[in-house]
């Protein structure tokens, strides 16, 4: 079963695919050249689905393991738009970036390059979680296994496709489950504390839906373990809230130190200051400040 959908101009296929084959240990998707496959529980049913580009600026969907419902498409479309914040319009982003001294050239280089979600708010957590003062190869080896061991799995041509872990699975978790997969005890504590607050819905994506940015932070840092940083990753990530920013991100700082040529990092101060130029794009203003190292 194949549909397809339309692109914006500003959509660039060949960048968002270099950005999912970050890691070999990536189990979330399955990267081809020029594909992309993925397994979502879409109504209670396992849906694999593989996108391709096709002519005219469209993505062409293809429902590898049996027919879905008119319903299950249109989640799979939304889904997708989510995904690849396709419903986002960047001509107003590219039109105050071409006069920016640090993002004008960026945009040329990258143009078409969009914010690669984590549609569920969960994973964009405990991602976030993971990664926190490790480098992001080791996250991701940190990820694989959780996944891994967790994870829903469905075989599909001889290859494994996982859903990551629910929340519900994840808050029966003790050290004993998560130290051997080389979690530190902080990262084995703040991430079973998040499954706990899904769980038992004092926290969940509907719950956040329509709040002002500030709102959603405050909501999110009432659980342990969940910082400015990571609050804002999350947010930036499943919600695209276009004013949400990790300030204290070292990529941000690198990129800003390598794109003035200092010969220090700057100031969260200096962070700050360069950020006002970008009121209402910050998160876009991040993304291709990252892509540029």
């Amino acid at each position: 079963m194949t549909f397809k959908i339309p692109l914006p101009d500003e959509f660039s296929f060949d960048l968002c695919m270099k950005f999912l084959q970050r890691s070999p240990k990536e189990l979330l998707h399955r990267c081809t050249d020029n594909s992309v496959r993925k397994f979502l529980r879409v109504d209670d049913k396992d849906v694999l689905f593989e996108l391709s580009p096709s002519k005219n600026q469209h993505l062409e969907i293809s429902v590898l393991n049996g027919p879905v419902t008119e319903a299950q498409k249109n989640e799979l479309i939304a889904y997708v738009r989510e995904w690849f914040d396709l419903d986002t319009d960047l001509k107003p982003f590219y039109a105050m970036a071409s006069k920016d001294r640090l993002l004008k050239d960026l945009i040329k280089k990258y143009h078409g390059y969009r914010i690669v979600g984590q549609p569920d708010l969960f994973e964009s957590l405990v991602w976030a979680v993971l990664g926190q003062q490790i480098n992001v190869q080791f996250a991701y080896t940190l990820k694989q296994k959780f996944v891994e061991k967790f994870g829903s799995k469905l075989l599909f041509d001889m290859d494994e496709y996982f859903l990551f872990p629910a929340p519900e699975t994840v808050a029966l978790l003790t050290d004993e489950h998560l130290l051997p997969l080389q979690f530190s005890r902080q990262k084995s504590k703040y991430t079973v504390l998040i499954a706990e607050a899904f769980a038992n819905n004092q926290i969940s994506k509907e719950k956040l839906r329509g709040l002002s940015l500030i709102q959603a932070k405050e909501l999110l840092m009432k659980i342990k373990g969940v910082g400015n940083w990571t609050a804002n990753y999350a947010l930036m990530k499943t919600f695209r809230y276009p004013d949400a920013f990790p300030l204290e991100d070292a990529g941000i700082h690198n990129a800003i130190k390598n794109l003035k040529k200092l010969d220090r990092k700057p100031t969260l101060d200096e962070v700050r200051k360069a950020f006002k130029k970008y009121k209402g794009w910050e998160a876009y203003a991040t993304l291709y400040f990252w892509r540029s190292l």
